[in-house]
């Protein structure tokens, strides 16, 4: 028999977490069997089995590949300019790819991974690598930020990192609560926020 070329296989492979992701954004991971992927991909069921075992593995797998997108555009972000990067312009270049309307599908999906991670202790240790990967990276350009006196110095960079990070799940959340949240008005909403406090000179 042929081999199965590699573009073949990650095609089918992508066409059936595709099928999944629209499965679980309209009926949550629970409420989503393996028959209603295999139905909305238009595989077999034994296509399906042959990348993967079980809905617990497809599940493990968009919630990698999700954390992997995030942490590559923020990576993409940090590396993007010759010049010190200020946190105005990393929440541009981050936000500004979840501003718009489309892949909401994708976002409600992420919060099914957050809510699974609460009961699943495999997605729990994605989620949490998916986290501390670019909280870490935050936290150290944070650090840099105060080094060159653009934020105030009594700021815990880890600490204000959760904070940044919180804003951006937020976003996320209420994205996929509400269809009409305006991304721009919200980016910008930050944009402030981290502008005054980069004019802020404390006591």
């Amino acid at each position: 028999m042929p081999k199965v070329s590699l573009e073949h296989s990650d095609t089918r492979r992508r066409q059936i977490l595709d099928a999944a992701l629209h499965c679980f954004s309209k009926q949550g991971f629970h409420r989503t069997t393996m028959k209603d992927i295999v139905k909305v991909s238009g595989l077999s069921a034994g296509a399906i089995y042959n990348y993967f075992s079980a809905k617990g593995d497809i599940v493990d797998a968009i919630a990698q590949e999700r954390h992997a997108s995030e942490n590559a555009l923020l990576a993409a972000a940090s590396a993007g300019s010759d010049k010190p990067l200020d946190l105005q312009g990393l929440a541009r270049a981050f936000f500004g790819s979840f501003a718009g309307t489309e892949n909401r599908e994708s976002r409600r999906v992420g919060v099914e991974v957050w809510a699974e991670a609460l009961r699943n202790p495999d997605v729990l240790k994605i989620v949490r690598r998916g986290v501390d990967e670019p909280r870490r990276l935050l936290a150290r350009i944070i650090g840099e930020c105060q080094e060159r006196d653009e934020l105030p110095s009594k700021i815990d960079p880890d600490g204000f990192a959760r904070v940044l990070i919180a804003i951006f799940q937020g976003f996320v959340l209420q994205q996929a609560w509400d269809p009409e949240t305006d991304g721009e008005e919200y980016l910008a909403a930050v944009d402030v926020l981290l502008s005054a406090l980069s004019a802020y000179e404390g006591d």
